[in-house]
């Protein structure tokens, strides 16, 4: 009987540490655990996105389109509700722009969040970000058409300027030939003595004047006769080359592209009104898509119910510190300062002052500097490669005048550092935690006040 009882207890145990295991591997996954930010964006044209459609910042996965608001009224916009992931919140700024996007040219819809710039205030949450319509690619297929026309008619031009050149030419060299024999026959009769140019050829003061004059006209007609030539020359060339027959082969090649891409467009749109039609129940792919969508939501929410409770069990609590789950962000400073996870004297601490880490930038906001960089990452990396699965928590302090800039101050100093050493040393973003003190540091480390950054390396016990 007691061999009985200590199989049934064996099997109840590990199949609850099997459930355990289970939840948490997909509550890592789903990012069931980690806390969100909520933002609206609004469109008037979806282009296809739709509710549980994944929302990019910066080109990085970062949520889901939670909701879409259909407009009352044709003036009206959808407005899409969408939701980031905490840990990108920093670059979600007033002046953020979201657009609608694409996988290639027909691949999945999703929601982009351009990061904002350093000055502008961060979007605080269900803040209405700025957005850019989509380009619709029938609209690209249009403006390309009429450019083709556009093309067709400039070659069209250029081929009747040419006509109209060459036979202005024509003209030109058939009055040059006419003028060329005028001057033969008048040369002619000069030699020969007729009439009173002729005459003038028997004195012989003139003489030598009029040879010497004669030798220059028909040197001059010489240079126009090879002028003459090199016209000629050049028509050929032109008509050579058949530049019309050449612009019109061009034509052609582009409208058979154009006639491809219309041909293209149409089965793309008789894929997706066939993947559109609805099942054998009467029910279309965009009801059963929103089911699903909305069950998986419900069980998320609920996972992530369950967690949340478990992360605050005093016996669970160590486990999920450890595992990067420990939020900071629910925590006050004064119950900060009094937790002993936080205040363990074993704790490694690297105090580092704020005048040697930051300065003011042109907008008058902290930044750090090429030697603070240098100095956070060789306090972290003192403590060697243990360091990489540590929780880390980045204390954050200034002495500003009045409580509210200590505030801001101080949380933007941690944020900062944690940013950095997140990037420089390829951190888990879970493991590392930010939190502001203003200036008064936790007792029994030396410091009645601080001005600066203090990095906390978390032992793995407490």
């Amino acid at each position: 009987m007691q061999n009985k009882s200590l199989t049934v207890g064996t099997f109840v145990l590990a199949g609850l540490a099997l459930f355990m295991a289970g939840l948490i591997l997909i509550g890592n996954r789903h990012e069931a655990f980690a806390r969100h930010v909520d933002y609206y964006a609004d469109f008037t044209n979806l282009a296809g996105l739709s509710k549980g459609s994944k929302v990019q910042v910066a080109g990085m996965d970062a949520g889901q389109v939670l909701d879409i608001a259909v407009p009352a009224s044709p003036q009206a916009r959808f407005r899409v509700k969408l939701r980031v992931s905490e840990n990108l919140q920093g670059l979600v700024r007033a002046d953020s722009l979201a657009t609608i996007g694409t996988q290639g040219v027909v691949g999945e819809t999703f929601l982009l969040v351009h990061p904002g710039s350093s000055h502008a205030p961060a979007a605080t949450p269900l803040f209405v970000l700025p957005s850019k319509e989509p380009m619709d690619i029938s609209t690209l297929l249009d403006q390309g058409q009429g450019l083709v026309s556009d093309v067709d008619g400039a070659v069209k031009d250029a081929d009747g300027l040419l006509k109209q050149t060459g036979g202005q030419l024509g003209s030109t060299l058939a009055n040059a030939n006419t003028t060329l024999a005028n001057v033969n026959e008048v040369v002619t009769g000069l030699k020969q003595g007729r009439g009173a140019a002729g005459m003038l050829l028997q004195d012989p003061g003139l003489a030598t004047q009029i040879r010497q004059t004669m030798t220059n006209v028909q040197q001059a007609s010489t240079n126009l006769g090879q002028l003459t030539n090199n016209a000629n020359g050049l028509i050929t060339e032109v008509q050579s080359h058949n530049f019309p027959v050449k612009f019109d082969e061009t034509i052609a090649v582009v409208k058979s592209a154009a006639s491809n891409v219309d041909a293209s467009t149409r089965q793309i749109r008789q894929t997706i009104e066939e993947a559109s039609a609805p099942d054998e129940n009467g029910a279309t792919p965009g009801v059963n898509i929103r089911e699903s969508l909305s069950n998986a939501s419900a069980a998320s929410s609920n996972v992530a119910d369950g967690t949340e409770a478990l992360k605050h069990n005093f016996l669970l609590r160590g486990f999920f510190l450890h595992r990067g789950y420990y939020d900071l962000t629910g925590i006050s400073a004064d119950k900060y300062r009094q937790d002993r996870l936080f205040t363990n004297q074993a704790n490694y601490r690297a105090w580092l002052p704020g005048a040697e880490l930051f300065q003011q930038n042109s907008n008058g906001e902290e930044e750090l500097t090429a030697h603070g960089k240098t100095l956070l990452a060789n306090a972290l990396a003192q403590y060697g490669e243990s360091v990489v699965g540590r929780p880390i928590v980045i204390e954050g302090y200034s002495e500003a005048d009045g409580p509210a800039n200590q505030l801001a101050l101080s949380r933007g100093r941690a944020v900062a550092a944690r940013q950095y050493l997140l990037n420089h040393f390829r951190l888990n973003s879970g493991n590392l935690g930010a939190v502001p003190l203003m200036n008064l540091p936790p007792g029994g480390f030396g410091h009645q006040t601080w001005d600066g950054i203090c990095i906390v390396v978390l032992q793995s016990k407490r």
